[in-house]
This record gives structure tokens, sequence and C-alpha cells, in this order.
């Protein structure tokens, strides 16, 4: 028997873990180091999400582990008022190459947190409450940051927060802007959206939160010039922008922040995920003149884990090593190698119904057929399972889609890409005979 199906691990587990987020994988992880995790059974198994999308230098990274080994005996948490030289230093690095005068930054734990501490200041200095979202968008599943959030888990839970207001998700594939020509109008969508949210509005509109792509709902890039737009129309509306760079941010769309692409400076900018490379660690980015506002109005956000210290210094080495590697040169290359493998895979299977993402965050979009475009996440699940056997970790995304999110970590082998290419490959084609 197989020791991952050990009877007592999972009567445990059956037995005092919450479900919080549907069925857990079939595998117990012993260790991961690199591009892999091990199981029970001693299997090596390729993780092509980069953990729950952090792991962005791997698992166990040799400069990582020195650091918060260090770190735990010299100094791990204080009282919030007391401030390190980590997270003074950090945050001066993160203004230092973040864009525009984002010059001010808290630090915490979670990206929900981050994009709470963004929503509670642009409230506060705004003196407004309405915050406008997309209608795929995921910023987290605390209060103001789940209103915000329509990818999923809205459904049972009572209201949202007075003023949470929807945008429709720019769907380069799928919008009903798309005329028969294939050409998508996403200027009339946008305005469309706007226009949706002048009459809802009661006058009180704070802000608009995007992700640069929208990861967890689907993999969508906005198009160019798509981004830019939104920043007039919110700025024409006294409306702060927020972008939450959780999931894009720190070079893995194969530049240093996703946001570039579109030379567009946000009022606030939040990171998480990836700043701490699998440690909880986040930030919010604001503008002195906002943050000088905020503090004037007593702005409050105190969390027991604001400023530590350890997740700080670790904080550092990440971006040291992202910076001194390449690392976002990196995602640059070995992204075109992995999309143009997925697109030849494309080319085989007609259950792929499109490809889209930059650098190493790519998805890949299975169909019943092309013509209609319609979602497949019964065969996703399938593959999903395939994969998993023949030993490579993948992730798809909620809400009836049969999309894949492929989020390996920056330092990917060429080699094991080709090998996720080739584990996909083999599941697709064991997976479509099934059906």
């Amino acid at each position: 028997m197989s020791k991952n199906a050990d009877p007592a691990f999972w009567a445990k587990a059956n037995a005092h873990l919450v479900r919080y987020g549907g069925a857990f994988s079939p595998v117990i992880a012993e260790s991961a180091n690199g591009n892999w995790f091990t199981d029970a059974d001693g299997r090596r198994i390729l993780d092509f999400t980069s953990g729950q999308m952090s792991a962005i230098l791997g698992h166990s990274h040799p400069e990582i582990v020195a650091v918060a080994r260090h770190s735990i005996g010299e100094l791990d948490h204080l009282y919030s008022t007391i401030l390190s030289r980590p997270v003074v230093d950090l945050a001066a690095l993160i203004a230092e190459i973040s864009p525009g005068q984002l010059d001010r930054v808290l630090l915490v734990s979670t990206g929900g947190e981050s994009n709470e501490a963004a929503l509670r200041m642009a409230k506060l200095v705004t003196g407004n409450h309405e915050i406008v979202g997309m209608s795929r968008g995921w910023h987290g599943v605390t209060g103001g940051a789940s209103s915000a959030t329509y990818a999923s888990a809205r459904k049972g839970y009572g209201p949202a927060l007075p003023g949470a207001l929807a945008l429709p998700a720019p769907d380069t594939y799928r919008s009903r802007f798309i005329d028969d020509r294939g050409v998508y109008d996403w200027k009339g969508e946008l305005e469309f959206g706007f226009e949706l949210v002048d009459r809802q509005s009661t006058g009180a509109l704070a802000a608009c939160i995007v992700e640069p792509i929208l990861s967890s709902g689907g993999v969508l890039e906005p198009p160019e010039g798509y981004i830019a737009a939104l920043a007039e129309m919110c700025t024409a509306r006294g409306m702060h922008l927020i972008f939450d760079e959780a999931q894009t941010g720190l070079g893995r769309t194969g530049t240093l922040f996703a946001s570039e692409r579109d030379g567009v400076v946000p009022q606030y900018l939040t990171l998480s995920k990836t700043l701490g490379a699998g440690l909880p660690l986040a930030a919010m980015l604001t503008t002195p003149e906002i943050e000088d506002i905020a503090a004037e109005r007593g702005y409050l956000f105190y969390t027991t884990h604001a400023s530590d210290p350890l997740p700080a210094a670790v904080g550092l080495k990440v971006i040291e090593v992202i910076l001194r590697d390449r690392f976002t040169e990196r995602a640059a290359v070995l992204g075109k190698r992995l999309k143009d493998g997925l697109q030849a895979l494309q080319q085989r299977y007609d259950c792929i119904g499109d490809i889209r993402g930059r650098g190493l965050l790519l998805g890949l979009d299975l169909v019943k057929d092309r013509r209609s475009k319609t979602p497949d996440p019964e065969l996703a699940q399938r593959v999903a399972r395939a994969c998993l056997e023949a030993g490579m970790m993948t992730s798809t995304v909620r809400g009836g889609y049969g999309i894949f999110r492929i989020a390996p970590p920056l330092t990917i082998e060429e080699s094991e890409i080709d090998l996720g290419l080739e584990i996909f490959d083999k599941a697709l084609a064991a997976s479509v005979t099934a059906k």
C-alpha cells in the first residue's frame, strides 16, 4: 500500500482539519527542495505551482534558509511599535525598486492584509467608501478584500461591505464584447462597465482595486492600453487606484512589476506571496502625500505581526537574489519556452482553447469545443489528477472554468520545463482518450 494512503494520517486529518478550499490532494508531503517536493513514498513531484504561488525561488533556497536560521536566533518578533534594521532596510529597498513615488511601505503578513490596508487607507484619505473590483478578481477572504473579490467564495456569507461594485473583467478570449471577426472592443466594455458603476454609485467612490493580470480569475491579461484607460477613468472620478501584485510582482511576468508594461503608477501597490518566497510577508506601498494625510487623520492598521524583523530579513534576501541573479530576465526567456511548448500542444489537442499570460505566469484553457469555447472543468480535473500521478503538481482555477494556472518557480530549469510539457502531453492524451 502506498504510504500516501496512510489510514492513521488521513483519519487524523479528517477528524481535526477544517476544509478551507475543497478536497486535499491525495499525497503526504515529507520534504521540499528546489523545484520539487517529495511525498511519503519518496516520489519526487515537480512543483509547477510554486507552492501557493509563493515559492518564487523554489523550496528551501540555501540563502533564504541561512537568513531564516540566523534571524530566528537573533531577532524574530517584536512589539509592533518597535522597529529593527531589517524592517527599515526592506521598506527602503522596496521604495527604491518600485515605480513612481511609492515610497511609504507597510509590512504585514499576508496579501489579504496588504489589500485591506490599502482599501482602508483609500477610504480614509478620500472620505468615501465605495470600492470597485473586477468581476473575476481575487484579493483575499477578509472583510474588505472579500467584498472586492468576485472570482469565487461570495455565496452563503451574507452581505458584502456597503459600496462593493464590479467592472467586467477583461477577458480577451470569452468577452461578450468580442465580435464575429474576433475583435475585442475592450474600450467599449470598459466604458460600459463604468457607466454601470456610475449608475450604482451613491457619489462615494473611493478606489478601484485590480490585478495587472487576473491570476486566480483565469490568468486574464488585459490588452495593452486597458490599464491606462482604466486609470484615466478612475482619475476622472476622483478614485484612487490599487494594483494587487501579490502573484505578479517581483519578476514573475518578465518585468519586476507586471504593471510596468502599462506605464501606470497607482496610488497604492500591494505585494505578498513572492516577497516572502514562501514565508508570510506582505507589503502595502503608497506615496508620501497620501500617507501624510492618512497619518494626520489617525490611520490605524495595527496587527500583531506588522514590521516583524524575521520575515523582513527574508524579504531583503529575496529581492537581493532576484536582482542579482537576473531572475526577471530569466522569467521572460523561460516563459517563452514554456508558452511555445504549450502552443505546440494546442496544435495537437482541440481541447486546448487558449494559451495566455506573460513570463512564468501562464493560463491553459481547456474547452469542450473551440467554436463555442465552452469550459471543460471536468476534463481539467482529470488532467490535473493525471499530472499528479505522473509526478507534477498543477493548479486549476475555481469558478467552473477548465483553466490551469501555470506558475513554476523562477529557478525552474529548461529540462524541467520540458519535463512539465511532456507530463501535460501524456496527461492530456490519457484524459481525452478516457473521455
